[in-house]
């Protein structure tokens, strides 16, 4: 099975980015600065493992393509 290793790494950066400016969006428009507060958290919990994981398994395709 091929994995496809660019869609992970756009998934991982809405997922992580795109969650954030969301959240300080929230925050800005209701002034209540715990929505960001907390989807930085987790963010910076789910992206960065999640990032790793991706990075390896983009470094283990490029050594099986030659």
């Amino acid at each position: 099975m091929k994995e496809n290793v660019t869609l992970a790494w756009i998934a991982i950066w809405f997922a992580t980015v795109g969650q954030l400016l969301f959240f300080v969006g929230l925050s800005i428009y209701t002034g209540e600065w715990g929505y960001a507060i907390w989807s930085f958290w987790v963010a910076v919990v789910i992206g960065i493992p999640t990032s790793i994981n991706t990075w390896k398994a983009h470094i283990r395709t490029k050594k099986e393509q030659g």
